[in-house]
């Protein structure tokens, strides 16, 4: 390469703008990674995942699910002949967020209660809010979210989402007295859609939904005012799945790191029963034999070096117990 075509790659390369986006404005360029792709599949997305969330609310508590849910048709878009703006409004009798919590919950991408050793139907937390930033963005209204524990007060907040700063902006809060003592919570927004097209998904999601979840009592009223009801037919619910510690052989150095930084464990002896699934004391000794590893050495003081050694030596020892399944959801 000669000089001036170095000198003129450089000048090319001043003007380059680096910046970093928000995962909420990631999200909003990049939608149909969540499923938002279009109006059909956003409508069918939007009540599967709200759906999904109310589910986890009440069985994560043992609460037999009772939830609602009512599409009503607002007005036929303008601009695009086959799609349309409709109301979308989900009850349910789960547990209540705080109300302090209800803001992030919906109007923070990436913020939750989900991010725990245990199985949830949505693992990042991210599909219920994602259904509100469509709304948002194709209808230009904010939502509304009710939650409740039941104690005799009810908190209402109307919510948009920042989407460069991933915030939420709140609106308006009310608080309501709560006489009937309901508790759960009701979410509701606009947003663009064709339910003709995604009629034969929602419907056949719905029914597949309450053969699995036979305890859940599932309500639908469709855009033309059409009742579905999916009754529960057992009061019996499965165990809810149990938050985990890490196995160790899905231990990883990044994932070793940040346990020995919050670690209050002053020896390894210790550090190996606190902090990994399904350990105990004649395996911790067991396993720091194989390692070569002394059991009174303080985890803070190990080095990059020692932390790869001790990660090869987890996924190198044979006799670890399997790990158990109280963390998963069983069908039911």
């Amino acid at each position: 390469m000669n000089p001036k075509t170095i000198r003129d790659a450089g000048k090319l390369s001043i003007n380059e703008e680096y910046r970093e986006i928000s995962p909420a404005d990631f999200f909003y360029r990049n939608r149909d990674l969540a499923g938002f792709s279009n109006p059909t599949r956003s409508l069918y997305s939007a009540i599967r995942e709200l759906l999904e969330n109310s589910l986890d609310a009440c069985e994560l508590y043992k609460i037999l699910p009772e939830i609602y849910i009512r599409l009503s048709l607002e007005e036929t878009t303008e601009n695009f002949k086959e799609s349309y703006i409709y109301r979308i409004r989900i009850m349910d009798n789960g547990s209540e967020i705080p109300s302090e919590h209800i803001p992030s919950s919906f109007g923070q991408i990436l913020f939750g209660s989900k991010y725990r050793l245990r199985q949830v139907r949505g693992t990042f937390g991210l599909g219920g809010k994602m259904a509100i930033l469509y709304g948002q963005i194709t209808t230009n209204t904010p939502a509304t979210i009710i939650s409740s524990v039941g104690n005799g007060k009810s908190y209402e907040f109307s919510i948009r989402i920042d989407i460069q700063k991933n915030k939420p902006e709140v609106l308006e809060k009310k608080v309501h007295k709560n006489k009937i003592e309901w508790h759960g919570t009701s979410v509701e927004f606009l947003l663009e859609g064709n339910y003709i097209r995604a009629m034969p998904r929602v419907l056949d999601y719905l029914r597949q939904t309450a053969m699995v979840n036979p305890y859940a009592d599932i309500t639908f009223i469709d855009p033309s005012g059409r009742l579905y009801k999916f009754e529960s037919g057992t009061s019996i619910m499965p165990e809810p799945p149990k938050e985990t510690l890490p196995h160790p052989y899905g231990c990883d150095v990044e994932l070793l790191r940040r346990i020995i930084s919050v670690s209050k464990c002053t020896n390894m002896f210790t550090f190996m029963l606190t902090h990994f699934h399904r350990i105990g004391k004649k395996t911790a000794q067991r396993f720091l034999t194989y390692a070569k590893i002394d059991k009174q050495m303080n985890p803070q003081k190990l080095n990059s070096n020692e932390i790869v050694h001790l990660v090869r030596m987890m996924k190198s020892y044979g006799d670890f117990l399997p790990p158990d399944a109280s963390c998963l959801s069983p069908l039911g």
